[in-house]
């Protein structure tokens, strides 16, 4: 079967590497076992980013999808890396978000067809992040890019000054990646070794990050933005009902679950009934498989998406097909053969 994973981060070395030389906040610094702790300040939240060897190699991370018996392809995006080129200094940010793209380019280039990858982009300064992402589409030829859940600590993804950008990439047309960032909500979720905001944090940042796109009008002013929700859309799905009984507020043309049936999800819920309720709200034409590989198995995600139920022409959607037209995803192109070539002629 083949397969395509809309939801799979690899990150690369150098970026850390480089991150480990910094000597102010944002850093990062190594493990002592292969993998790296993201240092966002000095103090505050006990919550910090650790990410272990896996995510690191990505000849190894392939080799992990060829061993589970099918054809997969894989979509890079960066998760809760994402923050850091929004919280580093302006010129910083940009440098290490080209930085990022080059890197993702260079998987494409190694990879055609089987690895796509998704653009950084430093949202400090509007027109900084337009110009890296002209960049990382036309030059590098990357095919989305990545919105964090907040620009370093600070929520309002919807701040009037960024509909600039939310304009230019409706105009490219390409699908825009909403993932948590762990910047905010932590504080208030602390404790348990990280326990509460793992399991209950990035939800609910995703969720409220998504809805300040809705009450903003953002979705409203820009009807063909194309936003695919991590983690199955957070809470949104399952609170549909109180987003337009209580959202009334906000004045929007359309009810809000309007807007939200319009963007796009993944299958990353550890919960068979999670990952069924979203397709089902979502329909089945706007949700694409996601394993949040090396977050989460590929076995256990493709298991409970088979305990769904689906038709087999609905699986096939969810597991090939809509990423490959929600993402806009096409072949590499083939070098052209010169018409001086020779021939081999059979002997």
């Amino acid at each position: 079967m083949h397969i395509i994973d809309s939801h799979f981060h690899w990150w690369p070395r150098s970026i850390w590497e480089q991150l480990c030389k910094r000597k102010g906040y944002p850093r990062a610094e190594p493990d002592g076992k292969g993998g790296y702790r993201y240092l966002r300040q000095e103090k505050g939240s006990d919550y910090v980013l650790n990410v272990w060897p896996a995510w690191f190699d990505l000849d190894e991370q392939l080799a992990h999808m060829d061993g589970l018996g099918h054809e997969v392809d894989v979509v890079c995006s960066i998760g809760p890396f994402s923050v850091c080129f929004s919280e580093l200094p302006k010129e910083e940010g940009k440098d290490y978000a080209i930085a990022w793209n080059e890197e993702m380019a260079g998987a494409q280039k190694k990879y055609p067809g089987r690895v796509w990858a998704s653009a950084g982009v430093p949202l400090q300064d509007t027109a900084m992040a337009i110009e890296v992402l002209d960049d990382a589409v036309n030059r590098l030829g990357l095919m989305g890019v990545n919105l964090p859940g907040s620009i370093g600590a600070d929520p309002r993804i919807d701040t009037e000054r960024l509909e600039p950008f939310y304009d230019h990439v409706e105009k490219l047309g390409l699908p825009l990646f909403l993932h948590p960032t762990d910047a905010v909500f932590a504080d208030a979720l602390d404790g348990y070794d990280g326990a509460l905001f793992l399991s209950l944090g990035r939800v609910v940042e995703v969720s409220v990050a998504a809805m300040r796109l809705v009450f903003s009008g953002i979705m409203e002013r820009h009807p063909d933005l194309k936003l695919v929700m991590s983690h199955t859309g957070g809470t949104l799905p399952y609170q549909s009902g109180r987003m337009d009984k209580n959202g009334k507020k906000a004045k929007l043309p359309q009810e809000p679950s309007t807007y939200l049936k319009r963007m796009y999800s993944d299958t990353v819920s550890p919960h068979m009934e999670g990952i069924k309720f979203a397709i089902e709200y979502y329909g089945v034409d706007h949700v694409m498989y996601g394993s949040d590989y090396p977050c989460w198995m590929p076995t256990d995600a493709l298991r409970l998406l088979s305990e769904v139920g689906l038709s087999e022409e609905d699986q096939q959607k969810i597991l090939y097909g809509n990423a490959r037209r929600i993402l806009g995803l096409r072949d590499p192109e083939k070098p052209a053969v010169r018409q001086d070539t020779p021939v081999a002629v059979p002997a």
